[in-house]
């Protein structure tokens, strides 16, 4: 109820001048504080020389943008721009080949940046979950997928596995577990197909055609076995209307983003300033959730930019990848977050969805998200900071359902039953505020550090009561209304959509 609930416009307009004043407001403290601290030797590591025209330094605290636009920048380049040239002449000479040619292509390029000896690791895991992909029995692919990612993730097998790669260059540790664990949940999704499959097994040949797909390899997304192997074997290779325009808007978009992001660094330390917790804590409650939430928007755009990048080059190999994630602006519900679609994916269908089918039983939901969560603490690599932020995180998206079938109890539906839409949508938003507070603190948890969460969560909850407290949920209730107005606007246009459908 309440989701194609109409707000009068003028409340929607008082919403989105709330919003927009406070995010001046607590940007402007962000920037003050950032043009105060540029010269604090606490800061020497994460701010470097930029601009000297402008007189302003730039955050360099986070190594994965840094590594992107420096030492591997040329790497990026040089691979993918040879894989777009080499997959052009092969769609147009050889269509129905091209998924071979592009494993080659892959091989090669794997081969000549991390030597045979790596090369050998990937093809031992592929033969190993190939063969027991064999015996079509899923519990044995999960068993044999999972033991193979711990030996990437737990010591010492993975020192172990590393120590046979030889030399050292500055990208060798993050394109090795890259790589490798990629490769592995790749393997697993091929396995679990296999067992699906009626009659016969895939060869190795389509497993090696899945993996070494260079725009995935080492950096995702993690495509389904049954999407890429389906889309993959298509021979007739024609465009959509308009998908080649859209591809050159979508790659303009992501130069935009990634020039706005270089920009927005030389004048917001957001994520240089948490490191310094005593001078954070001379910042305001507004500057404080401001920096907070920033730091989420920030690992939103540096994903999408990545992905979007890749997901390009894989649009035009004549692919649909997964798609980028959703921006947590646009967030007030855990079942809807997370910063890889293709990892959410794979999670989604072969675990949480298959335990937790229509994700109406709590307790089969509950068993869904801990196996859900269990087997991502095992890909983020099993430390403090991932234990705490799958806990919090695996009980939000349980908390959800429970106050769900809370509410929906009797007494509790025919009073909501008796309300306009609209006002059951501003009990909702309510609700969605606290929420989307909650996704913040619990993900700023490994984003930033553990120290930093809590500094928030008790400006925010404990030294900031009432006052700070109430303002910044009101201000997120304005902005989860917003939110749920484009949510509005999208379900009509779906429905119109259907109905045109259904006339044709």
């Amino acid at each position: 109820m309440g989701v194609k609930a109409m707000l009068p416009s003028y409340e929607l307009g008082f919403y989105a001048l709330v919003v927009t004043c406070a995010v001046l407001y607590s940007g402007s403290g962000i920037f003050e504080a950032s043009r105060d601290s540029m010269n604090r030797k606490a800061f020497r590591d994460g701010i470097k020389p930029g601009w000297h025209y402008f007189g302003r330094k730039m955050d360099v605290a986070d190594f994965e943008w840094v590594m992107w636009f420096t030492s591997f920048r040329n790497i990026i380049i040089f691979a993918l721009s040879g894989h777009v040239l080499f997959a052009k002449i092969c769609s147009m000479t050889v269509p129905q080949h091209r998924a071979v040619m592009y494993m080659i292509y892959g091989a090669l390029a794997v081969l000549g940046s991390m030597g045979l000896v790596y090369l050998m690791i990937i093809l031992s895991h592929c033969l190993l979950l190939y063969s027991v992909a064999l015996a079509k029995q899923k519990w044995l692919c999960y068993v044999a997928g999972l033991c193979c990612l711990a030996s990437f993730k737990v010591e010492p097998f993975s020192s172990w596995q590393s120590g046979f790669v030889t030399g050292a260059f500055d990208l060798q540790d993050v394109l090795f577990y890259g790589g490798c664990t990629f490769t592995i949940m790749r393997c697993m999704s091929f396995a679990l197909e296999s067992s699906e499959r009626k009659e016969g097994i895939y060869s190795i040949f389509d497993l090696l055609k899945y993996n070494f797909y260079l725009p995935f390899f080492f950096f995702g997304p993690v495509m389904t076995f049954d999407q890429f192997h389906a889309q993959v074997s298509t021979r007739e290779l024609r465009r959509k209307d308009d998908e080649m325009k859209n591809i050159r808007v979508n790659a303009l978009l992501h130069v935009g983003a990634i020039v706005a992001v270089d920009i927005f660094f030389h004048f917001f330390y957001i994520l240089t300033l948490p490191s310094d917790l005593k001078f954070v804590n001379r910042l305001s409650d507004w500057s404080l959730a401001g920096l907070a939430y920033s730091n989420l928007v920030y690992d939103w755009v540096k994903a999408a930019v990545m992905f979007g990048v890749i997901n390009t080059i894989a649009r035009l190999d004549h692919l649909d990848p997964p798609q980028p994630p959703k921006c947590i602006t646009m967030l007030y519900i855990f079942a809807e977050t997370h910063f890889d679609r293709g990892i959410n994916d794979w999670l989604c269908k072969y675990v949480y969805d298959h335990i937790g089918e229509t994700h109406d039983n709590i307790l089969r939901e509950l068993v869904a998200s801990i196996s859900t969560f269990a087997i991502t603490t095992l890909w983020l690599g099993p430390c403090q900071v991932v234990y705490i932020w799958s806990l919090f995180n695996c009980f939000g998206l349980n908390f959800e359902l429970w106050v769900q079938k809370f509410f929906q109890l009797g007494p509790f539906a025919k009073l909501e039953a008796k309300l306009s839409g609209a006002m059951s949508r501003r009990i909702r938003a309510a609700f969605g505020a606290v929420n989307f507070w909650a996704i913040v603190l619990y993900n700023i948890l490994a984003l930033n550090s553990l120290e930093f969460a809590l500094l928030v969560t008790k400006r925010l909850l404990v030294m900031g009561f009432p006052v700070s407290t109430l303002s910044i949920w009101f201000i997120t209730y304005c902005g989860v209304q917003l939110i749920k107005e484009r949510e509005r606007i999208l379900a009509l246009e779906e429905e119109e959509k259907g109905d045109k459908a259904k006339v044709e």
